[in-house]
């Protein structure tokens, strides 16, 4: 037993000198940078100011935002400025320690430097002679790689693409109480293994800062298909793993906030009970709003907030009690959008959530009234910022030549500085993956298998950030195993139909590449199809686009409101994107998993485009024999070019 006893003695003191050793292993710095184009002699100043603000760094290293700066001295050169950032889910003991060791490291690394940057897993410190704060700067401190390789890194890419968009948007924000600017994400990547994402900027940053510096570290990580990356900036880093490398339990995101709904009358659910569609709507009864509750939001329907019009009916703009903006679409009582497209419209939506799709918050169903309640997106549409009134204008002259390159060389003479300011080509660029990984969502990652059938700028609407937010699911269907189907029952928009689907009725997900291929050269060249006039011998865009792609010449296509600040490598690798999506021939149209690959990497190897499938020259040609149209005018919110939008075609 005494034997026992003393071995029972020895292996506690045992564990507890191992403890001792490893809570004292002094971590190793990721990185240091110790410019040496400015020093400082030992009985300075800025030696007095640097350690009176090192000392106060380390003690308020135990603050909760895991963030704090602060400065030493009063004039000149001799200011000390410096900040430190801690990882967002770490505690405040294990960032106190990070910091109180990066406090002792960084002046025996770095002696004499009056600029000094060094971090670790857990905590960035840095100090300067010059203010640093609320200053973005996305210099590149250390890049670093998993030497493994995943399996499918076709699969891998996209899937990282979507959920580096999304933390990145999410941690520009302040998203919790702390004030901290830090998300994460997981997700499956196959039945055994998920994907950890992190993204965290300094708190001083604006906004727009902040996600601008994500998107450049976001651009350092591999493209090859590694199981993790790592990309540190001086004022935020990213990181994506095939492990948690971070504390879930941290991290994990309050519960949402419940959603106050007006109750459904009596006679509502009376109406719906009797109805043989009874069941399908049930589900989402939940999203009900009362008749009342809408007439008060918009001001019993005013005109006065009118901001769309489409072609199944009026949208407006409304305030709910609890001081929410929404957008409310009535759908017209002679619409041939009836009980089938409203519920249609409903279930889908009511099961998509996806920064890049418009939020259905509920709708109404009493008496002769079928209206849908949205999200409020601010910015209007894409079609408003890409065309404009100017562009309207154009219209008025399409059948005069002599008119129409009038009005272009005005357009171009005399460029809209807010729409120069608005649509730059980095705005964009974003755009364009914004709606490609919107449309990636609805064919692969929903729950739902959707093909959208009607994707044009009206229908891309615009966030307070300019985040693309697709809309108008009215037309959308729900699309099984197989590779394609057949209808007699054509809709969509002219200019933006696939040839197979406007002449055949065939429709599959390459239907939606075909429109998205229209929007992307679009977006680029700042023209739009249904509105193009006879240039340089093309007949339309898309023929215009191909003839300088063949020509050597394409970034001659690009809209010039561009002016110098454009990436060429950027601009050409979409418009071969553009391109390879409106051939002809679906087959050989890209899947959008494989079009948000080819926008995540230059590394990707693209075929070379077949010539484009050009559109008819009337819409009369455009229509089938044996077929007739209803057509409608679209309109975009608030302001856009009328397009003609079939919203159904039947044998006769």
């Amino acid at each position: 037993m005494v034997m026992n006893f003393n071995i029972l003695i020895f292996l506690l003191v045992l564990c507890g000198n191992i403890f001792l050793i490893f809570s004292q292993v002094i971590t190793t710095p990721l990185q240091y940078i110790c410019p040496n184009t400015t020093s400082y002699s030992p009985n300075s100043t800025y030696n007095s100011n640097l350690k009176v603000l090192l000392s106060s760094l380390s003690s308020n290293a135990s603050r909760p935002s895991g963030f704090y700066n602060s400065t030493a001295g009063h004039t000149g050169s001799d200011v000390a400025y410096g900040l430190f950032l801690c990882k967002g889910d770490l505690s405040p003991d294990v960032c106190q320690n990070c910091v109180s060791r990066a406090v002792k490291d960084i002046l025996e690394r770095c002696p004499k430097r009056k600029i000094a940057i060094i971090c670790y897993d857990e905590c960035l410190l840095r100090y300067s002679n010059r203010s640093i704060f609320a200053t973005e700067d996305v210099s590149v401190i250390k890049i670093l790689d998993n030497p493994q390789n995943v399996s499918e890194p076709k699969r891998l890419l996209p899937l990282l693409g979507n959920m580096m968009d999304e933390i990145a948007t999410v941690a520009a924000k302040e998203n919790d109480r702390s004030g901290k600017k830090f998300a994460t994400k997981e997700a499956n990547f196959s039945s055994l293994e998920r994907v950890y994402s992190l993204a965290q900027c300094t708190p001083d940053l604006s906004e727009s800062s902040c996600d601008n510096c994500l998107r450049v570290a976001i651009g350092n990580l591999p493209s090859d298909g590694k199981k993790g990356g790592r990309a540190i900036c001086t004022s935020c880093n990213i990181r994506y793993e095939m492990y948690p490398f971070y504390n879930i339990t941290a991290v994990a995101p309050p519960p949402p906030p419940p959603v106050l709904r007006s109750p459904p009358p009596s006679s509502m659910s009376n109406s719906t009970s009797n109805d043989r569609d009874a069941d399908e709507i049930s589900t989402v009864e939940s999203l009900q709003y009362h008749l009342n509750t809408i007439r008060a939001a918009t001001t019993n329907f005013s005109t006065d907030n009118i901001i769309g019009e489409g072609g199944f009916g009026v949208v407006y703009k409304g305030i709910l009690p609890d001081g929410q903006d929404i957008a409310v679409k009535r759908l017209s009582r002679s619409s041939r959008q009836g009980r089938e497209e409203f519920k249609n419209e409903i279930v889908l939506i009511a099961k998509l959530q996806h920064r890049n799709l418009v939020r259905l918050l509920g709708y109404c169903f009493e008496g002769d009234e079928k209206i849908l309640v949205y999200e409020f997106v601010p910015n209007k549409s894409l079609d408003y910022f890409l065309f404009g009134w100017f562009q309207s204008a154009k219209l008025y002259s399409f059948y005069c030549s002599c008119c129409y390159n009038l009005l272009n060389s005005l357009f171009d003479k005399f460029l809209d500085p807010e729409k120069q300011q608005l649509l730059d080509w980095s705005r964009r660029y974003k755009i364009i993956g914004g709606i490609a990984r919107g449309l990636l969502y609805l064919h692969e990652d929903s729950r739902l298998r959707i093909i959208h059938r009607d994707l044009k700028e009206s229908n891309i609407l615009l966030d307070a950030e300019m985040n693309p937010k697709i809309s108008d699911f009215g037309m959308a269907r729900l699309f099984g195993d197989q590779t394609s189907e057949i209808t007699s029952r054509i809709v969509g928009t002219y200019g933006y139909m696939s040839p197979e689907y406007a002449m055949h009725g065939q429709y599959s997900v390459k239907s939606d590449v075909f429109s998205f291929g229209v929007l992307l050269l679009e977006i680029i060249s700042g023209k739009k199809n249904s509105s193009f006039y006879q240039s340089d011998g093309a007949e339309d865009l898309l023929s215009y686009v191909w003839k300088h792609w063949r020509d050597g010449t394409p970034l001659n296509i690009m809209d010039p409101t561009f002016g110098e600040s454009y990436s060429k490598n950027e601009v050409i690798q979409c418009i071969h994107i553009g391109l390879l999506c409106v051939q002809e021939d679906a087959n050989e149209r890209p899947t959008m998993a494989s079009v948000v690959l080819m926008l995540s990497s230059y590394s990707v190897t693209m075929p070379a485009p077949q010539q484009p499938a050009f559109f008819f020259h009337s819409r009369s040609e455009m229509i089938p024999k044996g077929l007739k149209s209803d057509q409608s005018t679209s309109k975009s919110i608030p302001l856009s070019v009328n397009d003609v939008s079939i919203t159904e075609l039947e044998p006769r």
